[in-house]
């Protein structure tokens, strides 16, 4: 048994020297940066700060549902161009099941954007009113 455990450690030393060795490596970086780094105190340390910008407002402002329809639809965008590129890799070896699989893939989003489109998911602008019809 002494020989299988001696076995085992010939064959991890190298690991858990690197897991000690990062612990120790860890500690030290926040030992040191604990006590040689700045401690002020101020009104404007409690303040928010994120990226290079002072927050102004309340954290729980209202932002218009088309943003969130956007990053929707560039998800699901995105996600079709994965499937395309794993399918543009291995075309050789799906043959004519494997395009038209991906020909009916292609379409039904073809047919969400079309969808998209129609309703207005992205227009951005706000509609024009026609001329003559201002309330005056």
């Amino acid at each position: 048994m002494s020989q299988t455990v001696a076995n085992g450690i010939a064959e991890y030393w190298a690991t858990g020297f690197f897991i000690f060795a990062v612990a120790g490596l860890c500690a030290v970086m926040v030992g040191v940066s604990s006590l040689l780094g700045g401690h002020s105190h101020g009104i404007s340390k409690s303040l928010p700060f994120e990226s290079g910008i002072v927050g102004a407002g309340s954290a729980r402002q209202r932002f218009s549902v088309k943003f969130y329809l956007v990053a929707m639809l560039f998800v699901i965008f995105d996600l079709e161009a994965v499937f395309l590129f794993a399918w543009a890799i291995v075309i050789r070896e799906v043959g004519w099941t494997g395009f038209w699989g991906a020909a009916v893939f292609i379409f039904i989003l073809l047919a969400g954007l079309i969808y998209d489109t129609r309703t207005g998911a992205l227009d951005w602008a706000p509609k024009s009113r026609p001329a003559g019809k201002n309330g005056s």
